[in-house]
């Protein structure tokens, strides 16, 4: 498994092909495209022009997820996901698959923690309908109660199939015991009792709380112009203009659990091993980031040397993290052979005890940048990752970061930066450990999981 490819040589083909004043030129100018309107309703709309293609990205990011839900409507944000797909007042269920098909686009939803998001991905000509059809099913949705019935089965069978698939299973577990007493522990499709609770009176009445244009970012990227997607809002949208309720968010307090579980008909032993991090506004997040990616971002990457590589003890093994509004959790995951959990635990522990104690070389810092910087520059080729990119960053920052300003932070971090981080969140006391299989008799005490 290819987590994350060396994208070096994306970043040496702009350099040399396009040269670094060119770059300079095509960032400015990217700048100068980006374009931001907030209306009197409290939605806000941007979109960046991206002169040249002929595909355009629309996308509605409601600012609500799972974190967001009081305990017994866990899973609500993500049962509206797939709701607002079963009818409208104007559309059944079959005109939307049927015309979402004809736009030939790419249909994308999906629920976070913290966002809930509706995107299509369409030719340039068909950026009204889109938008028709996406406003449509967001502000008017039926909620129709034997629809309804049916969408609580699928979500259950989804929740059957995340039992079955051990990565996913051991996550939720995890998260549950790193979190405990807060809404970031449970699962993002809720439980079996509480799916079964989410009739159209419910349903209904979350909505049309959390679905209201304060609460709303619609960004888009592509060959469109703002002025249309202005008119296009001000035309279709019928969200309620009652001002959504403040919620208080209680910051959670991550646990440092160590969780064994058996399962003896797995043939690997899924383990995690992680620690709180950064949140995702903090100004240590450009060095969290390099962080993550020198110890399990990809082919070159520590654990996957280590534990890969050099020994042959997994086939999947990386690093990544996740960044809340006000945590984070650094983890690493491997599969592997019940008889070489031992092992992996142990070289992964060393891979996080070398970089608190001696930190990393200026090489492989370089490296790591290099990834970083290409990830970003080959990313402004899809209208959909800077859609996206707007969206969150007007979320999580209540502005646009130009490009510039992130090349120049990412090119800023030091090895010092990069140990300062280790440091803080690699601490004995706050490591984690969690894992799943057939663990062959496998025990861990607090002292083995030493990296400070």
């Amino acid at each position: 498994m290819l987590k994350n490819s060396d994208n070096r040589d994306g970043l040496l083909i702009w350099r040399t092909f396009f040269g670094r004043v060119t770059i300079n030129d095509c960032i400015n100018r990217m700048n100068e495209n980006i374009k931001k309107t907030r209306l009197e309703n409290g939605l806000t709309i941007l979109t960046e022009k991206m002169p040249g293609v002929r595909s355009a990205t629309i996308g509605f990011w409601v600012k609500s997820g799972s974190r967001h839900e009081p305990e017994h409507l866990n899973g609500i944000c993500h049962f509206i996901e797939h709701s607002v797909f079963k009818g409208t007042a104007k559309r059944s269920a079959l005109d939307i698959a049927v015309e979402s098909d004809k736009l030939g686009g790419n249909f994308d939803a999906f629920t976070s923690h913290e966002i809930t998001g509706f995107t299509m991905k369409i030719v340039d000509k068909c950026v009204p309908q889109a938008f028709d059809l996406l406003a449509d099913m967001l502000a008017n949705p039926r909620f129709d109660e034997k629809e309804l019935k049916r969408e609580q089965k699928v979500i259950i069978e989804e929740m059957k199939m995340v039992e079955d698939t051990p990565e996913e299973y051991l996550g939720e577990l995890f998260n549950r015991a790193f979190f405990p007493a807060h809404p970031l522990g449970l699962p993002i499709e809720g439980t079996r009792g509480t799916v079964k609770t989410f009739n159209h009176e419910t349903t209904a009445a979350f909505h049309a709380e959390v679905f209201s244009p304060e609460n709303i970012v619609i960004a888009s990227a592509g060959n469109i112009e703002h002025n249309e997607i202005i008119d296009l809002a001000q035309k279709s949208l019928g969200f309620s203009k009652n001002r959504r309720p403040k919620t208080e968010d209680l910051k959670p307090i991550p646990a440092s659990p160590i969780l064994l579980k058996k399962k003896r008909e797995l043939e690997q032993t899924h383990l995690i091993i992680a620690a709180p991090f950064v949140p995702s506004n903090s100004p240590q997040r450009y060095a969290a980031n390099l962080l993550t990616n020198i110890m399990g971002g990809g082919t070159s990457s520590r654990l996957w040397q280590a534990v890969r590589e050099e020994r042959g003890l997994a086939y999947s093994v990386g690093a990544s993290a996740i960044a809340f509004q006000d945590c984070g959790i650094f983890s690493i995951y491997a599969g592997t052979s019940p008889k070489h959990l031992d092992q992996v635990v142990d070289l992964s522990i060393a891979e996080m005890r070398r970089i608190v104690r001696d930190g990393v070389s200026p090489k492989e810092l370089e490296l790591v940048k290099e990834q970083g910087v290409a990830s970003i520059l080959l990313g402004l080729e899809s209208t959909s990752v800077r859609a996206g990119t707007l969206a969150r960053q007007e979320i999580v920052h209540g502005k646009t970061i130009p490009i510039e300003e992130t090349l120049a932070n990412i090119e800023a971090v030091t090895p010092d930066d990069i140990q300062i981080v280790a440091r803080e969140f690699f601490q004995t006391e706050l490591i984690a450990l969690a894992a799943l299989g057939n663990l062959n008799g496998f025990k861990v005490e607090r002292s083995r999981l030493e990296v400070s």
